[in-house]
């Protein structure tokens, strides 16, 4: 089944090219089945590039899903158009009354700033808030992995030595919850931050489980609320060249970075980045819209989500 977008939305006409069944609004109207309700609440400066990531992660399944996008009130996006935030965009009082399938935070370039300073703090630790009666599972990206770990349980980030460029090895733990499901021993990850949660303090929360972790990078993957909160550290819906695209941007800032780690074939960046995480963070998505979102949620959006039917063989 289909990804259900607005029949101009820009990433439209690219996903069609790479063969991903995207369906507008005229179209959905005749199918005769609920779509999954995502929302994604789109924090990255650009948008459009972080909206075409993201809808390519969520096409590997049979279901039909309908996204909304959402953007903050109290920020003022400086890197993508405002005809196009105005056409696409919705904030979050115009979705406050509606209940969701799904919802992705993405990260965002404030990881250098104290949380209360960055200018929507108030308004996304509400929506975070607002999730847990209205959302049945969410995933929180990065700075919002960071972000929510703070304000649902105090844990504080800390800056790295030197920024966490790259891909990455994990390891994967409790193989047997649904979220890993069909993942390899160890797998490949993109990971591009500043800070971290430190992985001892996220150990010593007994609500968050740990599914996968780095011995260089770190925490990568957990959960809580039997699955109701999803934090990943890294970036696994980052494309092919999104790594590229910010080494050689910093490089051209004259910044002080170093090459993304494990990334060009043979260490050299006039070489095509080799694709080596796809695999599984397609597995990762699919198994989060199969059994934390379709398996668990109410026919009508009205219930409230039911975990304990999820297998754990």
């Amino acid at each position: 089944m289909p990804i259900k977008v607005q029949g101009d939305l820009p990433a439209k006409e690219i996903l069609e090219r790479e063969n991903i069944f995207v369906m507008d609004e005229n179209r959905a109207m005749h199918q005769d089945i609920r779509p999954i309700q995502i929302l994604i609440v789109n924090l990255m400066p650009l948008k459009e590039e972080t909206e075409l990531q993201l809808l390519r992660s969520l096409s590997n399944t049979p279901l039909q899903i309908d996204v909304t996008f959402l953007t903050m009130n109290s920020h003022e996006s400086k890197n993508t158009s405002t005809s196009h935030l105005n056409k696409f965009y919705l904030h979050f009082q115009d979705v406050k009354e509606n209940k969701y399938d799904g919802m992705i935070v993405t990260g965002a370039p404030v990881e250098n700033m104290e949380f209360e300073e960055v200018d929507y703090w108030k308004e996304i630790t509400e929506i975070m808030d607002w999730s847990e009666t209205h959302v049945t599972s969410t995933i929180f990206l990065c700075w919002a992995a960071q972000a929510s770990l703070y304000h649902f349980y105090g844990l504080k980030k800390r800056q790295l030595p030197q920024k966490m460029f790259g891909l990455f090895w994990h390891r994967v733990l409790n193989r047997k919850i649904p979220l890993v499901r069909g993942f390899d021993d160890v797998f490949l990850a993109p990971h591009s931050r500043h800070t971290e949660v430190s992985i001892d303090d996220i150990r010593a929360t007994k609500e968050i489980t740990i599914l996968a972790e780095s011995d260089e990078a770190g925490f990568f993957l957990g959960m809580a609320d039997g699955g109701r909160k999803i934090f990943i550290m890294g970036h696994p819906e980052y494309d092919r060249v999104t790594l590229d695209g910010e080494y050689k941007r910093d490089l051209g800032k004259g910044m002080d970075i170093q090459m993304p780690k494990n990334y060009y074939e043979n260490n050299d960046c006039k070489n095509k980045p080799l694709l080596l995480w796809r695999a599984h963070a397609n597995n990762l998505y699919t198994n989060w819209l199969n059994y934390y979102v379709y398996q668990s949620t109410p026919f009508d959006l009205m219930g409230t989500p039911d975990f304990s039917s999820i297998s754990m063989d």
